[in-house]
């Protein structure tokens, strides 16, 4: 914390009131600074040794403040949007500033939900691999099969192919029969936060989740004596509780900690940044199909770090093609770029993570093993230029990934030690490549690497399953 600070920003954070609330309570003298009264709201104070009192009563100055919601259906867990009610709107202007909620309910879903500043313990009590329990009550229409429970407990594979870890189950009514078919009650108790993930574990069984509640995030439940909409501040032995679950911080294995230490943040393109991975596989299908070859099941891990050039070398010379290697690139280049300008969308919390990094003013680039033209291609679609000072593709280094050198060469371009730099990949040659450079490197989920997550979780100091994971404090600055 600063050692200096406005008494309005003062009074607003500790939840006295509004600025302009704060300023007509100095003028009616409500105010006292150190024994005097005072009735200029814009001095500076310090905190931690001037007195401050509010209508007779002492504020003292707290860095973090934690609050428990019951949330109910209807509103987003957000901390602003322009179509829906946030959870932050449930507080009212009365509560500490600064505060998100620590991870994300659906619309649909009630119950328990934390509200901090601390961006740390959210950080802690969010990642998968501290393994902080999550519970929900849900009612599941459809015929929930005998062996539901031990499909859950080993581990699911979704629809779409997300991997997602063991959840233990507990039926509390199976396939009572309704009107409208046979219906279960059931808690299950994962340890991830995925994109609508419960609802998507039932689909996996045929199921389709009609009602669903948190119960409780690590030792913390839901007090049932708040109405759905209210919230009360946790108390201490609670927030205590949950520091304990989270684990503690530490360098070693804090995503937001080598993040608040880092001077620039490289990301790979493909898989990382973009949804562009099966669009690959895709273009691999078709133009071996021109010459009657099918697609071979181990391609994509084979090929998997080389440079464009590489790549087109090895299917050459694999599949004795007529065409050249600059005929194969050129062939690539052209299917990819219409895809790239229409179908392939940005990672989940892609855009929000870029912002930060923009607002932060940390230096950002990009090292590809694709091929320049799909690169402009893409940065072009997603408008992404803004966000990178450097680009560099593995065609402008001697070796591709899993070899350092196209990080080593971002790096030198940013003007940044790479001890330094903070890389996102999502391939296990990738996360090689970032580590042989002597940076920090975070996996990143992805369904077309989803059977390799073991072995990114291995190799990776971090891993998220979207940036939306990572959480960001306020970016505040001096009034």
């Amino acid at each position: 914390m600063e050692k200096k600070m406005r008494l309005d920003r003062f009074l607003v954070e500790m939840g006295r009131g509004t600025r302009s609330q704060i300023k007509e309570a100095a003028r009616k003298g409500r105010i006292q600074v150190n024994g005097q009264t005072e009735k200029k709201t814009d001095r500076k104070i310090d905190p931690n040794t001037d007195q401050v009192v509010f209508d007779g009563a002492d504020v003292s100055y707290q860095e973090y403040a934690y609050y428990l919601l019951n949330k109910p259906q209807g509103v987003v867990s957000a901390t602003e949007d322009g179509r829906h009610r946030t959870v932050l709107d449930l507080l009212g202007s009365q509560v500490r500033k600064g505060l998100f909620p620590v991870g994300r309910l659906d619309i649909d879903t009630e119950g328990l939900l934390i509200l901090t500043n601390d961006g740390d313990l959210a950080h802690r009590l969010l990642s998968p691999k501290k393994h902080v329990d999550k519970q929900y009550f849900a009612r599941v229409a459809g015929f929930l099969p005998p062996d539901a429970e031990a499909q859950m407990g080993g581990g699911m594979i979704l629809s779409d192919g997300t991997a997602v870890r063991p959840g233990r189950l507990e039926v509390l009514v199976r396939n009572q029969e309704t009107g409208d078919g046979p219906e279960s009650q059931v808690l299950l108790t994962i340890q991830e936060g995925k994109f609508h993930q419960v609802k998507r574990m039932f689909e996996a069984l045929d199921c389709r989740v009609t009602y669903l509640k948190r119960l409780s995030m690590g030792p913390l439940r839901l007090d049932e004596d708040l109405a759905p909409g209210q919230f009360r501040p946790l108390t201490q032995e609670e927030i205590q509780a949950l520091q304990d679950a989270g684990g503690g911080a530490g360098a070693e294995d804090d995503l937001s900690q080598t993040l608040s230490q880092a001077q620039a943040v490289l990301f790979d393109l493909d898989g990382t940044l973009v949804d562009s991975m099966w669009m690959w596989k895709q273009i691999d299908i078709e133009y071996l199909g021109r010459y009657g070859y099918e697609c071979p099941p181990q391609l994509q891990k084979v090929i998997e770090g080389m440079s464009f050039s590489e790549t087109a070398a090895y299917f050459k010379e694999t599949f004795q093609l007529p065409d050249s290697i600059q005929e194969i690139k050129d062939a690539w280049e052209a299917m990819s770029i219409e895809k790239y300008r229409n179908q392939v969308p940005l990672k989940k919390g892609a855009r929000r993570f870029l912002e930060y990094l923009k607002a932060r003013k940390l230096r950002a680039g990009i090292a590809t093993s694709n091929g320049q033209a799909m690169v402009d291609a893409v940065l072009d679609a997603l408008e992404l230029r803004p966000y990178f000072q450097v680009v560099t593709t593995a065609c402008e280094v001697k070796a591709g990934k899993p070899a350092p050198d196209i990080y080593l060469e971002v790096a030198r371009r940013l003007g940044v030690s790479p001890d330094r730099c903070l890389v996102f990949e999502d391939v296990p040659a990738g996360i090689q490549a970032g580590l042989a450079a002597g940076m920090k490197v975070c996996a990143v989920e992805d369904r077309y690497s989803a059977k390799m997550r073991e072995e990114k979780l291995k190799l990776a100091d971090y891993f998220i399953e979207d940036f939306d994971e990572i959480v960001l404090p306020p970016i505040t600055e001096e009034p």
